[in-house]
C-alpha cells in the first residue's frame, strides 16, 4: 500500500478518539523510516526523482530499516510494553501491525516483499502488487468508507452533547 494510505488507514481505525496523529504516524511509520528517509537523503543530496527506484540503486541500511518496520517480531513486543505505560498511545500504535498486515498479501517478490517474522526468519510471500487497479481502487473505497462512517459517529455524538 502507499504511505498515505497506510496513514488514512492508521486514523480511521486507530486515532478516531485520541492520538489522531500519532495513528497516522505510525500507519506510515514502516515506510517513512525506509523510503521516507531515503527520499528525504536524496532531496537534500538534490539527487531525488520522481518513480519507483531500481533495487541495486538502495543502499544496505534501506533494507534493514523496511524489515525492521514491517516485522512482527519488532512492533508486537514494543507495543505490548508502551501499553503497560499508557493503553491510548499503544491503541494508536496498533496503526504499526496493521500497517504490516496490509503490505504482507499486497507486494511482490520482485519488489519489497514483507518480512513479517524478520530477524528470526526471512519469510516472505509473494503478493499481488497493491498497484494493480483492482487492489488500489478497494483500497480507495475502504478508506472513504472508513472516514465517511467516523465522520457520521462524530456527527452523531457531537448532536447528541448538544
Amino acid at each position: 500500500m502507499d504511505t498515505f494510505s497506510h496513514a488514512l488507514w492508521g486514523y480511521g481505525l486507530f486515532g478516531y478518539k485520541r492520538y489522531a496523529v500519532l495513528a497516522m504516524l505510525f500507519g506510515a511509520m514502516p515506510d517513512l523510516i525506509s523510503f521516507g528517509a531515503f527520499m528525504f537523503l536524496q532531496i537534500a543530496e538534490g539527487t531525488w526523482h520522481f518513480g519507483k527506484p531500481a533495487l541495486e540503486s538502495l543502499p544496505a541500511w534501506l533494507f534493514t530499516n523496511y524489515s525492521l518496520g514491517h516485522s512482527f517480531i519488532i512492533c508486537i513486543p514494543i507495543i505490548a510494553m508502551v501499553s503497560l505505560w499508557k493503553k491510548g498511545i499503544a491503541f494508536a500504535m496498533l496503526a504499526w501491525p496493521f500497517h504490516i498486515i496490509l503490505d504482507f498479501p499486497f507486494h511482490s517478490k520482485a519488489f519489497f516483499a514483507t518480512p513479517i517474522f524478520w530477524p528470526l526468519s526471512d519469510f516472505r510471500i509473494d503478493g499481488i502488487p497493491w498497484s494493480h487497479w483492482y487492489i488500489w481502487y478497494p483500497n480507495i473505497a475502504g478508506i472513504l468508507i472508513l472516514l465517511t462512517y467516523r465522520y457520521h459517529q462524530k456527527s452523531k455524538l457531537k448532536s447528541a452533547k448538544n
